[in-house]
């Protein structure tokens, strides 16, 4: 499937308090001299480039490097850093494979990722061997396989690989983490999230942009659709799972006293593309004859070691509203952000009816966001990229571990090719990798518990 994407093309269409108890102790030592960093980017199309702008806020970031293929892409990441008073970084653009001169030749604390999808493993690894840290964008990988290989590299050179997962810092849902940690919903039994995005004018350059016309995608296409319908075409599970399942993760404890056990998926018919791709284009465009293999709606059960379950929901190729779905349950009571409700029983003034969340969720606000909320203004996705862009240049200076880790990089990631392989084989049940070989044991929540990360 992957041969099938362009990787001329890789770049230019880029999409719009740490572990001590599992990374080596010497991860958390010697710290940046000065807390100056040196950042290198790989990948400066749209979402490259917000990240660079935000990077290039902090005088202690300096940029030396940054890795390209797309000369418009390029030009605008250079006026970015003029803007922001930076020296000019040296541009590696000599092909596809330039990113492994550019790891290999610069004196770099970290790299950002941000490239089409199967790109960020063979990244992350060329760059944690050659003794640099990683942020990437989600997904980490695409495999099983190459899942296992981020965690065993990240051990083995103790470079960290932190998943660029923002809306883990979206401001509700941490909130509500609050909520979960100070006991308002009782034990957990079950959470909800995902992606609910309709992505059709996304997945297809409409005509709507200046390049080309008609509903095309591939070489045809404009920036995410030139490579991210292609896996709609190849593929058939939960492409997207970080969205929905990062969030939840740490009210569940997951890799850190919980732990994910097997799944199943569940697949629905495929329809969507093909009909925008007919009422836009006609039912003679070539496209038309596509046949796309990913279901409009992929809902994936997931059980864990301590009992909950979580739902995920994929759902990209239909006419909806955004949602990414939360709810998170409990034996005391119940969130849901569709409707912006809650329940607490015993506590919600009418029995069985929801309230509004609002002053619940102003009244359980992050420390996070009550230290940070002025910075965090315009500060992307909502406040989110200025927080998870904090942790990652924060995490470099200190060199520790990052609050989002290679483990929950993994366990995030590795949803989408088992959700594969259960579609496949009839919505079987599909065993999920300990990736953290036991030590979810005896490790310890991390995330949202430093008040500066």
């Amino acid at each position: 499937m992957r041969k099938q994407i362009n990787r001329r093309t890789f770049i230019k269409s880029a999409a719009v308090a740490g572990a001590a108890a599992v990374l080596p102790k010497s991860l958390l030592s010697s710290p940046v001299k000065n807390n100056q960093i040196k950042l290198g980017f790989i990948g400066t199309g749209m979402r490259g480039q917000w990240v660079l702008w935000l990077a290039a806020k902090y005088p202690e970031v300096d940029i030396p490097a940054i890795c390209d293929i797309d000369d418009g892409m390029i030009k605008s990441a250079l006026k970015i850093m003029k803007d922001a008073g930076k020296p000019e970084p040296r541009v590696y653009k000599s092909g596809d494979e330039d990113f492994r001169n550019m790891v290999s030749n610069e004196d770099l604390d970290g790299v950002y990722i941000a490239t089409p999808w199967e790109w960020h493993h063979p990244m992350a690894i060329a760059s944690m061997k050659n003794g640099i840290h990683v942020g990437t964008e989600v997904p980490a990988a695409l495999t099983v396989r190459e899942c296992w290989d981020l965690v065993n590299t990240s051990e083995r050179t103790e470079k960290f690989c932190m998943i660029m997962e923002n809306v883990c810092y979206r401001r509700d849902i941490m909130a509500v983490l609050n909520m979960v940690r100070q006991g308002l919903f009782g034990e957990l039994l079950h959470c909800q999230g995902g992606y609910q995005h309709d992505l059709r004018h996304v997945k297809f350059n409409d005509g709507k942009q200046p390049y080309g016309g008609g509903v095309e995608f591939g070489e045809n296409g404009f920036s995410e659709s030139k490579w991210r319908t292609q896996h709609s075409v190849d593929r058939n599970g939960d492409l997207y799972p970080t969205h929905g399942l990062g969030p939840v993760s740490p009210m569940l404890d997951i890799n850190r006293g919980n732990r994910m056990v097997h799944l199943t998926s569940t697949a629905t018919q495929s329809r969507g593309l093909h009909n925008y791709i007919v009422n836009k284009g006609g039912s003679d465009h070539p496209n038309a004859d596509v046949d796309f293999s990913l279901g409009d709606v992929v809902t994936t059960v997931i059980k864990c070691a301590n009992g909950q379950s979580i739902v995920l929901s994929h759902d990209t190729n239909s006419p909806r509203p955004y949602s990414l779905n939360f709810r998170v349950q409990g034996t005391k009571g119940i969130w849901m952000v569709d409707n912006n409700s809650i329940y607490i029983e015993g506590t919600s003034k009418k029995e069985h009816r929801w309230e509004a969340d609002e002053a619940y969720l102003k009244k359980y606000d992050h420390p996070l966001w009550n230290r940070f909320e002025d910075q965090a203004v315009g500060g992307g996705h909502g406040g989110m990229d200025f927080f998870i862009v904090r942790a990652f240049v924060e995490s470099l200076k200190r060199n520790v571990s990052p609050p989002i880790d290679v483990y929950d990089a993994v366990s995030m990631s590795v949803v989408s090719p088992l959700s594969e392989q259960s579609i496949k084989h009839g919505s079987a049940a599909v065993q999920i990798p300990d990736f953290t070989r036991g030590k979810w044991k005896t490790n310890k929540p991390i995330f949202g518990l430093n008040d500066d990360i």
